[in-house]
């Protein structure tokens, strides 16, 4: 059975609904996108400020492939390295009408829950709640040995560390506006997106086009 459902990006997309799980397949990315690294380099740049209007679909699927997709499907190996390649970062997807995982192997979205998680992210800096979408970067440590283990920790974050990056360079190669955060609720995240003890959000992304000047 298929229906339409909106991400809050403005944009109807066709998703795949199944039992329980609602599906949003993403488009493939674009490896034609013009701007050359040292450009999105030069331009890189936190903004806090984001314009009402919603992502376009092919920039929210540019933009979570260049963040930790697949770039090599033989492999599975992907756009981040990780430690061990063990490939423990998840993304989190928080709109106005829901919060999704990014499913790197489908390129796609997988429905976590229907409530709105924007305000849990921006956890009082109100900026991050206009943006319309936030991504939430979570390290699942259970993947890189005793979760328990500072050096566990540090190697989690270090590879979140190089996604965040990711999602800077695309958003400064692809005119968006972002910042990367350590602020948020991490309590009310990990009870809403349903995070073991082991799955540690680390970082945030707002993402939206720049406000009018």
């Amino acid at each position: 059975m298929k229906r339409i459902l909106t991400l809050g990006l403005g944009l109807a997309m066709t998703a795949t609904v199944a039992a329980q799980d609602k599906v949003i397949a993403l488009t493939a990315p674009d490896m034609a996108r013009p701007a050359t690294l040292m450009q999105a380099l030069s331009s890189r740049h936190s903004d806090r400020t984001f314009a009402p209007g919603a992502l376009k679909p092919a920039d929210l699927s540019d933009l979570l492939w260049a963040a930790n997709g697949i770039n090599r499907p033989a492999e599975g190996k992907r756009t981040a390295p990780s430690a061990m390649n063990r490939q423990e970062v998840d993304i989190y997807v928080a709109t106005a009408e829901g919060a999704y995982r990014y499913d790197a192997a489908g390129q796609r979205l997988v429905l976590v829950t229907d409530r709105d998680l924007r305000p849990a992210v921006a956890a009082g800096q109100d900026f991050a709640a206009t943006a319309p979408v936030c991504l939430i970067l979570v390290a699942d440590l259970s993947k890189l040995g005793d979760a328990s283990s500072e050096r566990t920790r540090l190697m989690g974050a270090a590879d979140v560390g190089i996604v965040s990056q990711n999602v800077s360079l695309f958003c400064a190669a692809a005119g968006l506006s972002t910042v990367p955060r350590a602020t948020m609720d991490t309590a009310a995240l990990c009870e809403a997106l349903g995070l073991s003890e082991a799955q540690l959000p680390v970082l945030n992304h707002p993402v939206g086009y720049p406000a009018e000047p």
